[in-house]
């Protein structure tokens, strides 16, 4: 029998066992990580929107990537900080199940983005005369919403189901925020449909895209190394490889947190990953794609000059 929420209105997030002083020391490391964050793809939606020459598929994937990195951190810091500054560890049970769905609405959708990304790098390279005619903007704009949609339904699957399940007075969730696998080891009710449903949306989110991109790439670099002039396998390496390290870092992870067995021991681990996403990833991903990408620094290069000339 299901118990009426409002009974308990609150959740204890755990976080990380530290003295005050590494707590906040921690805390001015995230503030500076997220102030960077937001700088960062800042600075490359304003190059995206301001140089026409960006104005392609590949920077229009880009730049809902760099929303989406701002969000994640946008979305949990907040939570983090005041745990780490006022010790106030509680968390209210609506702001809980709020932080659950955008933390995974976020993810999901990244994942989508990084497969269309893999697509439009797969079109340009292993079918380049035909790229204009493929990558449309009609297409790119299709296959954009549909991944933010595709994110945000399955995020609002797992809210459905948790909404269902009891809880037992005040809780301790052993994690850093209300985290979907953290918070289902506290229910009272059984949690085999919602651990079912993460698993699944997991597999589907991560483990088939994933597939998709490596035969993708292995297509990419045959192609590639079929590029005659040395000039034009070095821009295409460099293109995709950065792509390359993205995914390889953002599935990597993902797969270890909700898809690989859990024995039980590694939750200490996974608050770590779970950092990964909040503050790392979304500093990565702008560093990775601005200083291993020429026409990210050649953009910039002009913003600089164009400014400096005013």
């Amino acid at each position: 029998m299901g118990v009426n929420q409002s009974w308990f209105p609150e959740f204890i997030l755990v976080g990380f066992h530290l003295s005050t002083q590494k707590e906040i020391l921690l805390c001015g490391v995230f503030s500076l990580l997220y102030v960077s964050n937001l700088l960062a793809n800042s600075m490359i939606l304003g190059l995206i929107w301001l140089d026409v020459r960006l104005h392609t598929p590949m920077y229009f994937f880009l730049s809902h990537l760099a929303v989406i990195d701002m969000s994640y951190a946008t979305g949990n810091l907040p939570n983090i900080f005041k745990n780490l500054v006022k010790h106030q560890k509680t968390i209210s049970y609506v702001s809980c199940a709020a932080q659950l769905f955008l933390y995974l609405a976020f993810a999901c959708t990244e994942a989508m983005i990084l497969v269309v990304m893999s697509y439009d790098r797969y079109v340009a390279i292993c079918h380049p005369l035909h790229y204009t005619v493929v990558m449309t903007w009609r297409l790119c704009t299709v296959l954009a919403i549909t991944s933010w949609i595709c994110g945000f339904l399955l995020a609002l699957g797992n809210l459905i189901l948790f909404l269902k399940l009891p809880f037992c007075g005040l809780q301790e969730v052993n994690h850093i925020f209300c985290e979907i696998l953290a918070v289902l080891k506290v229910a009272c009710g059984d949690t085999w449909i919602n651990k079912l449903f993460v698993l699944s949306s997991g597999t589907f989110i991560l483990v088939g895209p994933l597939s998709l991109m490596l035969v993708s790439y292995v297509r990419i670099l045959l192609a590639i190394l079929r590029i005659k002039s040395k000039e034009g396998r070095s821009k295409a390496f460099s293109t995709c490889s950065s792509h390359l390290c993205v995914v390889g870092f953002y599935f990597g992870i993902a797969i270890m947190v909700y898809v690989a067995p859990d024995n039980g021991h590694r939750d200490e681990q996974k608050k770590v990953l779970s950092l990964f996403y909040t503050l790392f990833n979304p500093l990565l991903n702008p560093l990775i794609y601005s200083l291993r990408n020429a026409q990210m620094k050649a953009a910039f290069s002009r913003a600089v000059q164009k400014r400096g000339s005013i």
